[in-house]
């Protein structure tokens, strides 16, 4: 079986789901951290460690001075605390150096890739990170990849089995049109929580087996 085209996924999936549009979620700075505490645990947890951080320190720049044992501490609700704490302080530190009042919207002038490489360069921030950004709070076509995108696509054929996470945020960036980009990501991670999990897929009732070349009967 040929790999499906995007548009073709696309369309499935939003008759599926729904149509997904996209809306600021945080400030920069905010999605930034967020995502750093997001890694390697649930989105419920991981906010409520970002409410208990905003709650504990009157400011970014409160949390860059403090000692990380104390940001541990806040945070301890979102799982791996400890070095959580030092990306989270690392990366502000950095950031009132190189963006005045940790400011970040400026990145939205400039080109993804250009704007993904200067974020890739604070301390504990990835391709996902990065690329969450971009997407999330300044609406720039960047791709993120988390654990159901990655999974989902290569299920597709959409990218080879062996081509890495970061890799695949550039090569779904190529497969997919500036203006769709925000929808293909929301829809592929409900797809990919509801219906192609990572044990059992729901292959019977999934709105994509008829072009799945992974589909399992």
């Amino acid at each position: 079986m040929r790999k499906p085209g995007i548009k073709t996924i696309l369309f499935k999936l939003v008759a599926a789901y729904g149509d997904r549009t996209w809306q600021k979620r945080l400030e920069p700075v905010d999605e930034l951290i967020l995502t750093i505490l997001s890694q390697n645990t649930s989105d419920i947890n991981s906010r409520r460690a970002f409410k208990s951080l905003l709650e504990n320190f009157a400011g970014w720049d409160k949390i860059a001075s403090a000692e990380p044992v104390k940001i541990a501490d806040a945070i301890r609700a979102g799982g791996l605390a400890d070095v959580k704490a030092k990306y989270i302080k690392n990366a502000l530190m950095a950031l009132q150096k190189a963006a005045p009042g940790f400011d970040l919207r400026f990145l939205a002038r400039g080109k993804v890739r250009d704007s993904r490489e200067w974020l890739l360069r604070l301390p504990g921030v990835g391709m996902k990170t990065a690329s969450c950004v971009l997407l999330f709070a300044l609406g720039m076509p960047a791709f993120p990849v988390d654990t159901h995108v990655y999974r989902v696509v290569k299920r597709l054929g959409l990218i080879k089995d062996r081509l890495s996470a970061d890799a695949a945020h550039l090569e779904m960036e190529k497969l997919t049109a500036p203006g769709d980009i925000y929808r293909c990501h929301v829809l592929l991670i409900e797809h990919g929580r509801k219906t192609c999990k990572a044990q059992r897929p729901l292959c019977p009732v999934c709105c994509l087996a008829g072009i799945c070349p992974s589909r399992e009967y």
